[in-house]
C-alpha cells in the first residue's frame, strides 16, 4: 500500500514530522495499527538496519531514523496497547556495572523497538542485582548485556551467577554483546546468544525467543 511505503520511506530518511503525519493519515484511512507497525515502521527500520550493516549510513543516520520511528511509534503504541496487540518479546538491556558506555547499547534499543521487541532500558554501570531485580520485576523474554571494557565485561558472568542463585537462570534468555566481547566469551559464561552489532542482536533476539517460548 503507497501510503505505508511512504512511511518507511520517510522513515529512513529520518523526516520525522512527515511521518507523524502519514501515521495520522493512514489511521484516518481506517489501516489496521498493527499493520501500519509491521509495514510502515518496521519495514523502515528493517531497511536502515540493513544499510547499516552494510556500511551504507552511520550512527548519526541511524539515530535519526531512530527518532522518525519514535515519532510515528509514540502514536500507534496507546491504541495498540487498546486493540491488545502483541510485541514480538520483551526485551530488559544495560549496559554492566563499572561501564558508562551507551551508544551500542543505545542502538540495540532502538533496533529491538524498531523490530516489534518491547524494551525496558535499565541504563549504564547496572550492577548484577539490579539486573536480577529487572528479570524479577518484569519477566522479559530476554536480558541483554552490554560492554566496552575488557575489565567490566566480567560483570556479565557475575549476572548469570545471581540468576543462578535466585533460581532465576532457566526463566530468561540472556544475550550479551559490545567492543569487548566475543562469541567464545558469551560460551563460556553461559550466555545464550552473542551479537556483534545492532542489526546482528535483532535477529539473534528473534531466533532466541522464537525457540525458548
Amino acid at each position: 500500500m503507497a501510503i505505508l511505503q511512504e512511511i518507511s520511506e520517510n522513515l529512513q530518511k529520518g523526516y520525522a514530522p512527515k511521518v507523524t503525519e502519514l501515521v495520522k493519515q493512514a489511521l484516518n484511512n481506517k489501516l489496521d495499527p498493527l499493520q501500519i507497525l509491521n509495514d510502515g515502521l518496521i519495514n523502515g527500520m528493517n531497511i536502515v538496519g540493513v544499510k547499516f550493516r552494510n556500511n551504507e549510513i552511520y550512527v548519526p543516520e541511524v539515530l535519526i531514523a531512530a527518532r522518525a520511528m519514535y515519532a510515528g511509534l509514540n502514536i500507534l503504541r496507546p491504541i495498540l496497547t487498546q486493540t491488545g496487540a502483541t510485541y514480538v518479546g520483551r526485551v530488559v538491556i544495560g549496559t554492566v556495572k563499572g561501564d558508562i558506555h551507551d551508544i551500542g547499547k543505545n542502538l540495540v534499543k532502538m533496533m529491538m523497538e524498531g523490530a516489534g521487541f518491547e524494551v525496558i532500558d535499565l541504563g549504564v554501570d547496572v550492577s548484577p542485582e539490579k539486573f536480577v531485580d529487572a528479570v524479577k520485576n518484569y519477566k522479559p523474554d530476554i536480558l541483554g548485556m552490554s560492554a566496552l571494557l575488557t575489565t567490566t565485561m566480567l560483570n556479565m558472568k557475575d549476572t548469570i551467577e545471581a540468576l543462578k542463585s535466585e533460581n532465576l537462570r532457566d526463566k530468561v534468555v540472556v544475550m550479551v554483546g559490545g567492543a569487548a566481547v566475543t562469541e567464545s566469551y558469551a560460551v563460556e559464561i553461559g550466555a545464550n546468544g552473542y551479537a556483534r552489532d545492532s542489526v546482528s542482536a535483532v535477529e539473534r533476539a528473534k531466533e532466541l525467543v522464537l525457540n525458548y517460548k
